[in-house]
């Protein structure tokens, strides 16, 4: 039985890899718009959308290969009661950087573990941000220097880079703001056997 990330997110496997755990890497092939359409249109709060596209990524792995755990995470980040996605280009980053100036918003991160195609196994962690007061020019700096791997990113930034230079305050766990919340994943595969305890 091998541990699988379905995930092409280089972040993730490096938090995995860091952490000492031996997996492979298997990407989900799932149309997550096509995934939460429906429950945007029902109003599903942010914390379920992050949970049912990071089960959908596990399970459409896993139901290749079932005899694997698989791992899916996904993040979504919630702004004022909205659901934002990564920016189109950078002016759309220059836009929300912006608009997120002074501000606060959370990041929440889901992480599923199937196995057989069924979810075994879910957690949904949550971190708050808070921007400092972003000048236009700072922000025009900023996107300069970091480039376009801001556009990589839902919220236009890399927390491991550059992307520190734009927060006041953050209330919330590391791993979570980079997509994989390591500590509850870790707790559940030592509970699963599949790391020594």
């Amino acid at each position: 039985m091998a541990l699988v990330l379905a995930s092409g997110s280089r972040i993730r496997a490096e938090l995995m890899k860091n952490a000492g755990l031996q997996f492979d890497v298997d990407p989900a092939s799932v149309d997550e718009r096509s995934v939460e359409e429906p429950l945007l249109k029902a109003g599903f709060p942010p914390e379920d959308l992050a949970s049912v596209l990071a089960e959908a990524k596990a399970n459409d792995v896993s139901a290749r290969r079932p005899n694997d755990l698989v791992v899916g995470a996904d993040q979504i980040l919630a702004f004022e009661g909205e659901r934002r996605t990564k920016p189109e280009d950078m002016e759309a980053a220059r836009r929300q950087l912006l608009e997120f100036s002074g501000k606060s918003h959370d990041l929440l991160s889901a992480v599923v573990i199937s196995k057989g195609g069924e979810a075994i196994w879910r957690q949904v962690s949550v971190a708050r941000l808070t921007m400092r007061t972003l000048s236009p020019a700072f922000v025009g700096h900023y996107l300069a220097e970091a480039g376009d791997s801001v556009l990589s990113s839902v919220g236009a930034y890399q927390l491991e880079g550059l992307g520190l230079q734009l927060f006041e305050k953050i209330n919330g766990d590391y791993f979570t703001i980079l997509g994989l919340p390591m500590l509850p994943l870790l707790a559940q595969l030592r509970e699963l056997g599949v790391i020594e305890a």
